[in-house]
């Protein structure tokens, strides 16, 4: 069971709201597959993400992996701090595509 939600914007960005822990991302990623559908550039929005650890970061890299498999781009702009700070801990800070 997830708290977590996607809404289409009016700019096209696709806003993420909720936790996405440990305990979230698989549904996340299974909910956010009707994304994945190689129409559109994807651009998803993280300033409504109140909680995330680590597993939030492993869904933005297969988010990364699903976007290259549908010939998508895909960018994230507003990535909490927290996950951003595991990101540079992690090494893994300059292959995100922030926007």
């Amino acid at each position: 069971m997830s708290d977590s939600q996607f809404k289409k914007m009016t700019n096209g960005d696709i806003a993420v709201s909720g936790t996405l822990g440990f305990n979230e991302v698989e549904t996340v990623l299974n909910d956010s597959h009707v994304f994945f559908d190689g129409q559109a550039d994807l651009v998803f929005d993280l300033d409504q993400v109140d909680k995330t650890d680590s597993a939030g970061l492993a869904l933005l890299l297969d988010w990364m992996k699903v976007a290259k498999k549908s010939g998508q781009s895909i960018g994230f702009k507003k990535i909490p701090k927290q996950m951003l700070d595991i990101a540079h801990v992690s090494g893994l800070d300059d292959i995100l595509p922030i926007v």
